[in-house]
């Protein structure tokens, strides 16, 4: 009977101690990471193995899952379709209870290739996250790193602009009058246990994570690095999640070089090391603030039939400069190398050209004046059809978009952005590939400082440029591979600064 009383007496002092535990933790962060492999085997040899890396968070009355996914977008482009969003967020509903407007996925934007099962990898790395929670804090700060990013987007002398990319030639140098801005900033949230070390890293930043490897293999890219990079400088287990940013006009740096072979490992070694520099900065502390806010707006919807008729009468009178001439690559070429190494006397030594001159003759002049006005002509032939070749390819794009808004018959697309807050750490999120004027304007707007902004998020809309990008339809693949009339942007932001001040 004493022993059956001292038992009782234990379990009581147990049960009123949890009690009391339970209380204290009530409304403190808790938190928990993970990381699960999702690159696709058969695709091919891998440089740079991709992931879902999840993070989930809780107050005990709201919990957020934060998503990273090493792929080019969250449906519609790329092999993550359509459904993979809604397969994710209805199995963690009714696995672990948690509503699907508070689980935010976003794609790192990379052109890696998942594996087939991706949204029940996606589904175990938050599940691995929520069954390792532990009380945290956070802290919040900002990097810098300016090395390995430039604006893709040229504006020319002409008024239009142009953008830099793999399937077209850029214009002549003499025609590009200036170039757009980065955004250097680097938005990091540190999660740290409160035992000591630190969970997780979310870091936010606007880049086409699009340089891959040597030979081509099956790559994270550059972010994917970034993120190797931080993990193996922190805690064993610290997790590093990339939230990519407006990266829709930012391309890596010398994106068109030529002369050495593409790789990611450097460019995202330095975002790697220019993360871990500013959060070893940073403070964590108790913080218990979190607030998740989900609403899906309607923006309108371009109708491009006069832009693409503009653009076909275009293509025909380019089509109809075209000129013939008596050179062809094969005798163009060794012309070019000769008239550059010798504007005065270039069809051979100087002395012939002299001597020629003494009797009264002329005729390696003319040789040159007819050679010159040949080069000239083909010179012009080329540019042409690099003219052609950039509005054939966006024309494409421009056609696809059209043909879709005719057959959906719905003229309004529909955006879900989320605003999210940990802390001190306001993010808003946007499902398209926004140009890096919009992200760099809703931080200088947004009553929450800091704020950071985040595209490709729980969906894929395509580019999201400026008003006064889209007046250059068709110039640039931005503008061209876009649903979005220019009334989209003031629509957007102003919903968008709606939703940040109520974080």
């Amino acid at each position: 009977m004493n022993n059956m009383t001292a038992i009782l007496a234990r379990a009581f002092v147990i049960t009123l101690c949890a009690a009391f535990t339970s209380a204290a933790d009530a409304g403190h962060l808790r938190a928990g990471v993970a990381k699960v492999d999702i690159t696709r085997v058969d695709a091919g040899p891998a440089h740079g193995r991709l992931h879902a890396r999840a993070l989930v968070v809780t107050d005990d009355v709201t919990t957020t899952v934060i998503v990273s996914v090493d792929a080019v977008a969250i449906g519609e482009i790329g092999p993550i379709g359509n459904e993979y969003l809604g397969n994710v967020r209805s199995q963690l509903k009714k696995d672990l209870n948690i509503d699907p407007a508070n689980v935010m996925i976003n794609a790192s934007h990379c052109h890696g290739i998942v594996c087939r099962d991706v949204d029940a990898r996606t589904v175990q790395a938050v599940k691995k996250a929520a069954a390792s929670m532990v009380p945290v804090h956070v802290g919040v700060g900002s990097g810098h790193e300016d090395r390995i990013s430039e604006n893709r987007r040229l504006m020319l002398k002409s008024g239009r602009e142009a953008d830099v990319r793999r399937a077209y030639s850029l214009p002549a140098d003499e025609e590009v009058a200036e170039v757009g801005p980065i955004d250097p900033e680097i938005g990091i949230l540190r999660v740290d246990r409160v035992d000591g070390g630190t969970l997780a890293v979310v870091y936010n930043f606007a880049c086409h994570p699009i340089q891959g490897m040597p030979g081509g293999p099956n790559t994270a890219d550059i972010t994917g690095f970034a993120s190797e990079v931080i993990e193996d400088n922190l805690d064993n287990d610290t997790v590093a999640l990339f939230i990519q940013g407006c990266g829709g006009d930012i391309n890596p740096v010398f994106y068109k070089d030529v002369d050495h072979p593409r790789n990611a490992e450097p460019l995202g070694n330095m975002l790697g090391l220019s993360t871990l520099k500013a959060l070893r900065k940073i403070e964590s502390q108790e913080d218990n603030r979190l607030t998740v806010l989900n609403q899906v707006i309607e923006l309108p919807r371009a109708d491009l039939a006069e832009r693409i008729s503009l653009m076909e009468t275009e293509r025909e009178r380019l089509l109809r400069s075209l000129k013939g001439t008596s050179l062809s690559l094969k005798t163009f070429l060794p012309l070019v190398v000769k008239y550059n190494l010798s504007d005065e006397f270039p069809s051979y030594y100087s002395h012939r050209y002299l001597h020629d001159e003494q009797l009264g003759r002329k005729t390696l002049r003319h040789l040159d004046d007819e050679n010159r006005r040949h080069m000239a002509s083909y010179i012009q032939n080329i540019y042409t059809m690099e003219q052609l070749t950039r509005l054939q390819t966006n024309l494409r794009l421009l056609e696809k978009h059209q043909a879709h808004y005719v057959a959906g018959g719905k003229r309004t697309v529909d955006a879900e952005l989320v605003g999210l807050r940990i802390g001190n750490f306001s993010l808003l999120t946007f499902p398209g590939e926004l140009t890096v004027r919009i992200g760099l304007g809703l931080k200088a707007e947004s009553v929450q400082k800091p704020t950071f902004i985040a595209g490709y998020t729980n969906g894929y809309l395509y580019y999201a440029p400026t008003a006064e990008q889209l007046r250059n339809v068709g110039g640039a693949q931005e503008d061209s591979d876009c649903l979005l009339a220019p009334e989209w942007q003031a629509i957007f932001e102003t919903k968008a600064l709606q939703m940040l001040s109520k974080l």
